[in-house]
């Protein structure tokens, strides 16, 4: 009987993907490079194919590709989410850093500690997106500068602040005339300012839901909310809902109209 002839085994598929096999699967799918031979996960063109199909790519790129300042500079002008599959180094890198936290503030998170703590990276984040606030340092959390810097463009953001500035008037002032939700995160004591709940009032009358039971029955602040609407009523201390005044401005109020029927 004649030896039967076997055919020697052939080199794993992905070593026999070509390079423009390559380039053509990643343009079809970017999680298409997990599946490639470790030579084509270290090629710059396949890489960068891959990534401007779906920037989450970067991360089955080759370690020496993720540390390449280059190829991750790139691969951040197609998204700056690729930030977060640098390498530690490049995480530390100022200029890197700096260009993705212009295109998208949020992405301070994937920074170093260091660079979090950077007042000129967190002012470009901060910039970009005030929520980027969040991923700042302790430190530059209780930079009144900054902190207002963030404020002014989101009033929801001073609860990021330190403890410190959530208690200055100044700060908590530009928050509440920003948001509504900003007085629940002020401290107690200018939760009970008059001035501070008067200016988040007139802001939103709704804000009087986070004003200290004290001032929820003052009757100033109590007509500067239901000016504005009658459902705030209910947040009023209960003596205010049988004055005359508070009731008679309520009625005036947009779509007020309502309680006369109740109260009349």
């Amino acid at each position: 009987t004649g030896a039967t002839c076997k055919a020697a085994p052939g080199p794993p598929f992905g070593d026999m993907t070509t390079k423009a096999q390559a380039l053509e699967a990643v343009r079809r799918s970017g999680r298409a490079l997990l599946e490639q031979s470790d030579e084509l996960r270290a090629d710059r063109d396949v890489v960068l194919e891959a990534v401007k199909n779906h920037w989450y790519a970067l991360q089955f790129a080759s370690e020496d590709l993720r540390a390449d300042k280059d190829v991750v500079l790139q691969a951040l002008k197609i998204s700056e989410q690729t930030l977060q599959f640098a390498s530690e180094e490049l995480r530390a890198d100022k200029e890197v850093v700096l260009q993705a936290v212009r295109m998208n503030g949020q992405v301070l998170q994937a920074a170093s500690q260091n660079l979090q703590a950077d007042r000129e990276i967190v002012l470009e984040a901060v910039k970009q997106n005030s929520n980027a606030l969040r991923h700042a340092s302790s430190e530059l959390r209780a930079d009144k500068e900054l902190v207002l810097t963030s404020l002014k463009r989101n009033g929801n953001t001073l609860r990021y602040a330190c403890e410190e500035l959530r208690a200055n008037k100044e700060v908590v002032l530009e928050a509440v005339r920003q948001s509504r939700y900003a007085l629940n995160d002020a401290s107690r004591e200018l939760q009970a300012d008059k001035d501070v709940v008067l200016e988040a009032v007139k802001q939103n009358a709704h804000a009087l839901r986070y004003a200290s039971t004290e001032l929820r029955a003052d009757k100033e602040v109590a007509l500067a909310a239901v000016k504005q609407t009658y459902q705030t009523l209910h947040l009023l201390g209960e003596a205010l809902h049988r004055d005359q005044d508070v009731l008679l401005l309520a009625v005036r109020s947009p779509q007020g109209e309502e309680l006369k029927e109740c109260f009349w």
